[in-house]
């Protein structure tokens, strides 16, 4: 019953993760490109209010992103950790 339930969930898992990339057509642009292409549809004469200083090359740029989805996936799952052994340990002991 629970290795059926852990199969179910994995295939769902694993189903969200892929299907998403057979029916989105092109690239995956981002939220920032978007939003530039709409700003200079909209305001063409739009000039920003100022230039990065810094422009890390796209490999640091994707490295950097992939260590920030790291921690956080670290940190949910050591909270969800010491939930589960607080709970398990308060009904072992009541």
């Amino acid at each position: 019953m629970i290795r059926t339930k852990n199969i179910v969930i994995l295939l769902a898992v694993i189903a969200l993760a892929v299907l998403p990339l057979l029916f989105v057509e092109g690239e995956f642009g981002g939220a920032d490109g978007a939003a530039e292409e709409m700003i200079v549809t909209l305001a063409p004469q739009y000039e920003p209010w100022f230039q990065s200083f810094f422009e890390p090359p796209a490999e640091t740029e994707s490295a950097l992103f992939a260590l920030q989805a790291a921690l956080g996936a670290g940190f949910i799952g050591y909270v969800i950790g010491l939930f589960k052994g607080r709970a398990s340990k308060s009904a072992g002991t009541k």
